[in-house]
């Protein structure tokens, strides 16, 4: 047995050394490391905790199995036996070896981040009590710090979401790469949630796949979205309780959708599914608040008006002002339906009307008080 600072090493029984919980799930070839370890033996000992957890080295203990190799030389590490240390000691394994898989680093990033938050946090509420000279009560800073300088300089003391996301792509990745650990985090969320219909499950499955396999990121973050306002477009078609005119245009707009996915780019999919959806949602809250009204009229006068007050009607114009300056008259024409055109182009009439009969009654009121 020998020792050095911050580990012993000391021959151990390879059956006797727990793996636990790891973010590696490919361990690659090992025929070329197993005839390396067998040549010229381990380079590096594998590491583990002082009970027997391992640290680092995956891949050459599952070697050294592989050879038939009953114990091995270990180095004992007693400074990274709680989560985040093995976490950091096993980024920093990977990083020297074999890499993870774009998806294992959104595994360990996703941990390592809501870890790092968690430690910040208790740290900040120690700090409140701090009063210069220290404070017994304080868990002080991290009780490991990161092999091979993981965290970067500047960072180990900033706060908020945003630090603790970059710190920990980081750590993982050598960049600050954490938009696409999040977006990889939120594939294999939708991929596991049972709440999600089972085409967005497959969807997010069958894109964790494209990645690892050298896919865009990016594009498979926005097909998995698209396919979520396509999931809804199919929940709406199928709700008997929604009204048939929305039904049907849920139904159409999501089957000429998928009709042309494969010919359109990701982007553009995501942004024609998300405006598919809107679009039936807002049929639905008119229909909806036309509805109300029929159930609710208000009392109407000898005329026939619905009586409403002069302030209600200067409210309504004040908040139409210049409305026409907010649309594209090309995108708006094509995309109503017909009944959607009839009632737009009733209420341009009615309201033409309207303002005459008023133009009216105002010069003659004029005429009156001149």
């Amino acid at each position: 047995m020998g020792s050095s600072p911050g580990h012993i090493e000391l021959e151990r029984a390879l059956d006797s050394i727990g793996v636990g919980r790891r973010h590696r799930a490919d361990l690659g070839d090992l025929d070329a490391l197993a005839a390396s370890i067998d040549r010229d033996g381990p380079l590096q000992p594998i590491t583990i905790t002082p009970d027997g957890v391992l640290v680092c080295g995956l891949r050459r203990l599952a070697a050294m199995r592989q050879l038939g190799w009953k114990t091995a030389n270990v180095w004992v590490r007693s400074g990274i036996s709680e989560r985040l240390g093995q976490l950091l000691a096993e980024q920093d394994d990977n990083a020297l070896h074999k890499p993870l898989t774009q998806t294992e680093q959104a595994t360990l990033y996703r941990e390592l981040k809501a870890l790092l938050a968690e430690d910040a946090a208790r740290r900040q509420e120690a700090s409140r009590f701090t009063t210069g000279e220290g404070n017994p009560r304080s868990h002080g800073g991290a009780t490991v710090a990161p092999p091979s300088d993981a965290i970067p300089a500047g960072t180990e003391q900033q706060g908020g979401r945003g630090r603790t996301r970059e710190q920990a792509a980081l750590m993982v990745t050598g960049r600050n790469a954490y938009t696409s650990l999040e977006r990889i985090s939120e594939l294999q969320r939708l991929a596991v949630d049972p709440d999600q219909p089972a085409t967005v499950r497959e969807r997010a499955t069958a894109e964790l796949e494209r990645i690892d396999a050298g896919g865009s990121i990016t594009a498979g973050h926005q097909r998995a979205r698209a396919e979520l306002s396509l999931a809804e477009l199919d929940r709406i078609a199928a709700d008997p309780a929604t009204p048939e005119p929305m039904r049907e245009r849920a139904a159409e707009d999501a089957a000429r959708l998928r009709a042309t996915e494969t010919q359109t780019r990701a982007a553009e999919l995501e942004r024609l599914a998300a405006d598919a959806l809107a679009r039936v949602r807002a049929n639905g809250k008119s229909a909806a608040k036309r509805s109300r009204t029929r159930r609710a009229k208000p009392a109407s006068t000898p005329g026939g008006w619905e009586r409403r007050t002069l302030r209600a009607f200067v409210l309504t114009w004040d908040d139409l002002d210049s409305w026409w300056e907010h649309y594209d008259p090309a995108e708006v024409g094509p995309a109503l339906t017909e009944e959607q055109w009839d009632r737009f182009a009733a209420t341009v009439a009615g309201t033409v009307t309207f303002a005459e009969a008023a133009d009216a009654a105002r010069r003659q009121s004029q005429l009156r008080t001149a």
